[in-house]
């Protein structure tokens, strides 16, 4: 019988100085550093001679990710330039290290692209729309997932086919929504801003009056997508997983075997017997459930293990061991699904600073925490010795709760725009939970000087992106790089 372990927090052990600068000194401090990088000079964005090669760059990532998953990771990049635009935070990282910074920092997410925002539900069953990935969130500067963002417009919206002045148009619609929000939350209160949270239920409320007040056609298909949208992610949940992911086998629930999108753990390892791989995986649960509050731990161990099963996710994620967990309460509807990812080290540690955490599990539930408005009941860590002797780091979560977003590949160009505005805002939400957001926002100042700079340095580099992904494709083509396309 495994017994409970306990999970070390995997802090630093000399915890940093925490600033308590007055509201003047903040502001001070904005306006200094905008005297020392000037707003407009963000917009610029050249190559550097010794720029990394970016296919050298994904290689480099692959050698810790499972082989045979790798290929399909490259096979779903090649898509198009906005697919490999996601997976690509590395390369972007890259180069965002050689631009301007205005040397204020945030908890950022380090791949705030527009497909990693969405809707999901709070633990007071309400929707609320944020972030929605933290894989590579860490301590830096707050442009460069603005960058990240406006960029992933452009992209967008070429691959749309959307002219240059309604990229512009869209582009400044995201700065300028960022910037005014970080004034108006720089006018709050620390708990004004750490309880403020977007609900989806107000935009839509907002998009359909706006519909019905100008009768535009654009305004009722974009109330209509929302509301659409919010439909499909509140039958998302641990009994729609249950019918789309298992099936009845002699009377029991299992997880269907689909590879290798999803395969049963008893199929990858059946070399191991089967009652030591249940064992094994009775601990790691034990262990995980270490790592949450009193409360939520309660919650879980009136679940009981069923199975485990190695799934596909995501774009750039595709390579790291990912698990959904099938556990089964005393009746046969009472299930939860959990879904345990490998959590390696952020993209950005090698441009910023190493992460603070020991575990980057942790890492990625502290900054989750610190950026959303609201997260899983079931967030939580650790890490586990695997099959193949190797210690990994996961982070644990719901597989589905009330989770939806945005197609932005069937957007129109005022939802591209709109969308962007309300991701700006909680982007704008979630960095002044961490940051100085008096300080931001005295940096952005009040006029669009930022929102230009961002038009600019977006579509430079949506340039970069279509270079590397045309020497992305080639290197698929001349066998550097092998992609399972349609996976």
């Amino acid at each position: 019988m495994v017994s409970d372990q306990k999970v070390p927090v995997g802090e630093s052990t000399i915890p940093e100085m925490v600033p308590h600068l007055t509201e003047e000194d903040s502001r001070t401090k904005g306006k200094v550093a905008r005297a020392q990088v000037p707003r407009a000079s963000h917009g610029a964005y050249e190559p550097r001679p010794d720029r990394p090669d970016p296919v050298s760059l994904l290689e480099g990532q692959a050698t810790t990710r499972v082989p045979e998953l790798v290929p399909i990771r490259y096979g779903r990049m090649l898509v198009s330039p906005f697919t490999f635009y996601r997976g690509a935070a590395l390369i972007m990282a890259s180069d965002l290290s050689t631009t301007p910074r205005s040397g204020i920092n945030a908890q950022i997410c380090g791949d705030a692209h527009l497909s990693n925002f969405g809707v999901f539900g709070s633990p007071e069953r309400n929707l609320v729309f944020d972030c929605n990935d933290f894989d590579e969130t860490n301590p830096g500067p707050w442009e460069w997932d603005v960058k990240r963002l406006a960029a992933s417009i452009v992209i967008g919206a070429r691959q749309l086919g959307f002219t240059r002045s309604v990229r512009a148009d869209a582009v400044l619609a995201l700065g300028q929504n960022y910037r005014e929000h970080m004034r108006e939350l720089a006018q709050m209160s620390n708990l004004e801003v750490w309880y403020s949270r977007i609900d989806i239920e107000a935009v839509i409320g907002a998009l359909n009056t706006l519909a019905q007040a100008t009768h535009s056609k654009a305004e009722e298909h974009m109330a209509a997508t929302a509301t659409r949208l919010v439909d499909k992610a509140l039958t998302k949940d641990s009994m729609k997983a249950l019918d789309k992911l298992t099936e009845v086998v002699n009377g029991e629930r299992r997880i269907k075997s689909d590879p290798p999108l999803v395969v049963p753990v008893e199929e990858l390892f059946p070399q191991l017997e089967s009652e030591h791989t249940a064992e094994f995986f009775h601990g790691l649960i034990r262990k995980y459930r270490q790592s949450l509050p009193t409360d939520r731990k309660h919650l879980l161990e009136q679940f009981k293990f069923s199975q485990m099963a190695r799934k596909v996710v995501g774009v750039g994620s595709v390579g790291t061991r990912v698990w959904i967990i099938l556990l089964h309460g005393p009746r046969p509807e009472d299930v939860l699904f959990l879904q345990a990812k490998e959590a390696e080290a952020s993209v950005l540690e090698r441009f910023t600073k190493r992460s603070a955490y020991a575990n980057h599990g942790a890492r990625v539930v502290a900054g989750q925490r610190l950026m959303q408005a609201a997260s899983d009941i079931f967030l939580g860590w650790q890490s586990a010795e695997g099959p193949d002797g190797v210690t990994r780091d996961f982070y644990l979560r719901q597989l589905q709760d009330w989770k939806g977003s945005v197609d932005v590949e069937t957007a129109i160009p005022e939802g591209m725009t709109q969308y962007g505005a309300l991701c700006a805002r909680a982007l704008a939400r979630a960095h002044a939970r961490s940051g100085d957001r008096i300080a931001v926002a005295a940096y952005l100042g009040n006029s669009p000087a930022f929102d230009k700079a961002l038009v600019k340095f977006s579509e430079a580099y949506a340039d970069q992106n279509e270079r590397d992904y045309e020497a992305f494709a080639a290197a698929v083509k001349s066998g550097r790089l092998h992609a399972e396309e349609g996976v």
